[in-house]
């Protein structure tokens, strides 16, 4: 006898929830019982569609990747150089709405730096993602090291100052210290 068809627009819709979810949580918190209640499921549901918690975990850490790239990466093609695009990345990670994504999206990298072996996926694209990007906004005419360079500084840069902003809240300072920062590109 042959299962029911995968809904994959359910699924989807499903892993989008459970990103929110997660978010909202936290990494550490997520646990099938209280995770089945908050989304209107049952726990077997969602061992039907994702599998072992950390199959779901994967899929969330994948889908918060490409949320985070999708909101922040359109702007890297559409600036003229690397300070503009620089800016516009800083501009939407640092937004105050998305506060509670960039907290867990820490928090992931430092489980994924502890137990690599579990995030194979996400630390191949975690910086990758980036790199291109930002590689490809400096324009065809510069060269690949000067690129790799200056792009491998903005995206540590970025993160410190998103990581300090986060810690301390301190918008005025960190703000400052981006702009100064975004002025020597």
């Amino acid at each position: 006898m042959a299962g029911r068809p995968v809904d994959h627009q359910r699924r989807a819709e499903l892993l989008d929830a459970v990103v929110d979810y997660t978010v909202e949580h936290g990494f550490s918190e997520v646990s099938w019982r209280p995770l089945a209640t908050a989304l209107g499921v049952s726990p077997t549901t969602l061992v039907h569609r994702f599998g072992t918690k950390e199959q779901m975990l994967e899929e969330v850490l994948e889908r918060l990747r490409e949320r985070i790239f999708a909101a922040t990466g359109d702007a890297l093609g559409q600036q003229p150089d690397l300070a503009t695009a620089a800016r516009a990345v800083w501009a939407r990670t640092s937004a105050p709405r998305r506060a509670a994504e960039f907290r867990l999206f820490f928090a992931v990298y430092g489980r994924a730096l502890q137990a690599p072996h579990q995030f194979p996926d996400f630390l191949e694209h975690v910086v990758a993602d980036w790199m291109n990007a930002l590689t490809g906004a400096q324009g065809p005419g510069t060269d690949p090291a000067t690129a790799t360079r200056r792009a491998t500084l903005v995206i540590a840069t970025v993160r410190g100052l998103l990581l300090d902003l986060l810690a301390t809240g301190d918008r005025d300072r960190v703000q400052d210290a981006a702009e100064n920062f975004f002025a020597t590109l």
